[in-house]
């Protein structure tokens, strides 16, 4: 079984980079020989781990992160990155969780491949 980590740097809206890493992700934990995933959001994509939003077009990202979460994809944002920003007593969506720098270092010591975004 692969081992696969996504990191996003990219911002929520504004591009597509972020909606790419979750539609990547959502290929791969579809797939019959179902690879561990995991997301580490950094940056401006700690933003997506906040619930309720929605862009101009009334879309959201939040159904994507429910559905990775619920087939058991470990979504975590970076504590320095999301303290920066202000999102540490900010509730989260569910399942997601801040994580650590030695969090990612080992997901990433861990990973068959580590794919960026």
């Amino acid at each position: 079984m692969q081992n696969i980590l996504i990191i996003i740097h990219a911002a929520p809206y504004g591009s597509e980079r972020c909606l790419s890493a979750l539609r990547l992700a959502t290929a791969l934990v579809s797939r019959d020989d179902k690879p561990v995933v995991r997301i580490f959001l950094m940056s401006d994509a700690t933003v997506l781990g906040l619930p309720n939003q929605i862009d101009g077009a009334g879309n959201g990202l939040q159904g994507m992160v429910e559905t990775l979460v619920s087939c058991g994809v470990d979504i975590r944002l970076c504590r320095t990155c999301a303290l920066a920003r202000g999102l540490g007593e900010l509730p989260l969506i569910a399942g997601t969780q801040i994580g650590t720098l030695a969090e990612l270092a080992e997901a990433t010591l861990l990973a068959d491949k580590v794919i960026t975004f």
